[in-house]
C-alpha cells in the first residue's frame, strides 16, 4: 500500500459470532532527538533511530496502560495488573468490563448504550491510555553526562497514537495483551513510513491515524494520513483503498471527515446527531424501510442564539442537509448561517439585496439554489399538488434513499420539514414518513425530542390534504 498510509483491519480477518470488544489505545508519544546536521538524510536517520528506541520501549516492562473510568492499571509486557487475581491471562477479556464504572446520570452515555443495543453486533469500547513507568528497577544507577561541542538541529514532536483492535469477548486476556502491544508497534511503524515519505529537509510532517467503518460492516479500518496535507493530494491513496476493498469510486469513504465517531466521544458543537437511530420502525405489512445514509446534525428553531421562531424552519432544514454533506466528506465548508443563506440567494440573483438580514421565509426552490451556490450540490425537485398525493410517491422516495441517501427538505405553505426516510409497502401502498421537525424550540434533549415526536414516524395524515408541497431531493456529487 505504499509508504503514504497504512490500513489496519481491527477484526484481523477473524469472523466470530461472539460479542466483540473494541480496545482503543490512545496517548501522545514524545519524540525528541538531535540531528548532527540540518539536512534531509541526517534528520531521517536520527528520526528512525529515535522511533526504533521508542518501539523497544513499547515492548518493555515500563509500558503501562490505564483503563478509563476505572482504577485498573495494566503492564501488558510484564503480564501484571493492579488486580492480578481478578484479571489473569486465562480470564476472558470481557472480564475487564467489570472494572469500568458507568455513570448512570450521564445522558450521553445512556444514549450511546441505547444505540449500541440497536446494532446487530453489539460492541463495547474499552478505552486505554498509554503511560510509562519512570523506573522498573530498584537497582541503583550512576547517571552519565556527556558534553558535545558540535552544532545540532533539535527536533521535538508528539505522535498522536490511536489504535483500535476488535476481539471476541471470550478471547483470553493473555493473548489480548499481546495484540494491544503489537497494534502500538504497528502504528508506530506506519507513522514512521508516513513521516519519512513527507519529510522536506528537516521539516517533519506529523502522521495522524483515522478509523473508518466500511459500509454494511462492523469492521473498523485504520488509516495513517500525513497531517496538514490537503484531501485533494491524497486522492490517489483513497482510490487505492477503494479498489482494495471493492468500494465504488463515486463517493467518499476514506476522507478524514468520514472517520468513525466512537459512541463515547463527545461532539464539541453541541448538536444532536442522528436522533432517528433511537426509534423503532413502524410495522407495515410488506413494508420496505429506506433511511438516510450516514451522519447529519439536527438543526431547529432558536439554536445558535438565533430567534427564528415562525420563519426559519426551511433555513434549519437546509442546515441539516448541509451538515450531511459536511459529515460525509463532500465539503469542508461550514454550515451556513441564516444571513449567509440569504446572501447566497442575493448573489445568485434570486432575491433583492434587502433580503439579506430579513426574516422572510424560503422554500424548497431556494434550498436548491443555495445548495448549488454554496456547495455545488445539485438537487431534484418533486412537485405535489396536494398532501394526499404524497402517498403515491413511495417508490420514488424509496429509490432516493437507496441511491442518494440524503435528507429531503419538504415545504408546503409556510411550513418546512426534513424527511429522513420512508416505510412503504408496494403491495398495499401504505406509507409512513420519518420526519425531523425543525420547529422544535427546546434544548438538545434527546428524550424529549423523541417522546414528543419532534423526530418520529408520521402517517399520511401528517400532511395537509389540500396543500401543495415541493420536495428538494439533494443529489450526491461524484467524489472520492
Amino acid at each position: 500500500m505504499g509508504s503514504t498510509l497504512h490500513l489496519t483491519d481491527t477484526n484481523q480477518g477473524v469472523v466470530s459470532e461472539a460479542p466483540e470488544i473494541i480496545f482503543r489505545t490512545r496517548g501522545g508519544l514524545s519524540v525528541s532527538f538531535d540531528s548532527p546536521a540540518a539536512d534531509d538524510s541526517s534528520c531521517k536517520k536520527a528520526l528512525v533511530q529515535e522511533l526504533n528506541s521508542l518501539s523497544e520501549k513499547l515492548q518493555s516492562e515500563s509500558l503501562v496502560l490505564s483503563v478509563r473510568h476505572s482504577s485498573l492499571y495494566i503492564w501488558p509486557n510484564a503480564g501484571g495488573s493492579t488486580s492480578p487475581s481478578a484479571l489473569t491471562d486465562e480470564s476472558p477479556c470481557k472480564d475487564i468490563l467489570n472494572f469500568i464504572q458507568s455513570d448512570d446520570d450521564d445522558t450521553r452515555h445512556k444514549n450511546s448504550k441505547r444505540k449500541e443495543k440497536k446494532q446487530q453486533k453489539m460492541q463495547e469500547v474499552v478505552n486505554l491510555h498509554i503511560m510509562f513507568e519512570l523506573s522498573t528497577s530498584s537497582k541503583a544507577e550512576t547517571p552519565l553526562i556527556t558534553y558535545n561541542k558540535q552544532s545540532h538541529h533539535r527536533v521535538s514532536l508528539t505522535l498522536p497514537i490511536d489504535t483500535a483492535r476488535s476481539v471476541s469477548a471470550e478471547d483470553k486476556w493473555g493473548s489480548v495483551r499481546g495484540i494491544l502491544v503489537k497494534a502500538l508497534k504497528q502504528q508506530l511503524s506506519d507513522m514512521q513510513r508516513c513521516m519519512l515519505k513527507y519529510m522536506k529537509g528537516t521539516s517533519i510532517c506529523l502522521a495522524e491515524p483515522f478509523h473508518f467503518m466500511l459500509p454494511e460492516s462492523n469492521c473498523l479500518l485504520t488509516v495513517v494520513y500525513p497531517a496538514g496535507v490537503a484531501e485533494s493530494q491524497l486522492e490517489d491513496n483513497r482510490k487505492m483503498l477503494h479498489t482494495e476493498y471493492k468500494l465504488p469510486l463515486d463517493r467518499p469513504y476514506f476522507r478524514k471527515a468520514n472517520a468513525y465517531h466512537f459512541p463515547d466521544d463527545v461532539y464539541k458543537d453541541g448538536y444532536l446527531r442522528n436522533p432517528h437511530l433511537y426509534l423503532n420502525h413502524p410495522s407495515i405489512e410488506g413494508g420496505t424501510v429506506s433511511l438516510v445514509q450516514g451522519i447529519y446534525s439536527y438543526h431547529h428553531y432558536m439554536q445558535d442564539h438565533m430567534d427564528d421562531s415562525g420563519w426559519g424552519c426551511a433555513y434549519r432544514s437546509l442546515q441539516t442537509i448541509c451538515s450531511w454533506f459536511i459529515y460525509q466528506g463532500y465539503t469542508d465548508k461550514p454550515i451556513p448561517t441564516h444571513r449567509e443563506i440569504q446572501q447566497a440567494l442575493v448573489d445568485v440573483g434570486d432575491k433583492a439585496a434587502a433580503f439579506a438580514g430579513s426574516r422572510q421565509w424560503i422554500g424548497s426552490i431556494e434550498v436548491q439554489l443555495v445548495l448549488n451556490q454554496l456547495f455545488g450540490i445539485t438537487s431534484k425537485i418533486m412537485f405535489v399538488s396536494q398532501g394526499t398525493e404524497l402517498a403515491s410517491k413511495g417508490r420514488e422516495l424509496v429509490n432516493h434513499f437507496k441511491t442518494e441517501g440524503t435528507p429531503i427538505m419538504i415545504g408546503g405553505g409556510v411550513l418546512a420539514h426534513t424527511i429522513l426516510g420512508v416505510n412503504w409497502s408496494e403491495s398495499t401502498g401504505e406509507i409512513k414518513f420519518l420526519i425531523l421537525d425543525p420547529h422544535y424550540k427546546g434544548a438538545e434533549d434527546l428524550q424529549t425530542i423523541l417522546e414528543k415526536g419532534w423526530c418520529g414516524w408520521k402517517g399520511i395524515d401528517f400532511w395537509t390534504a389540500d396543500a401543495y408541497y415541493n420536495l428538494c431531493l439533494p443529489q450526491r456529487p461524484v467524489a472520492i
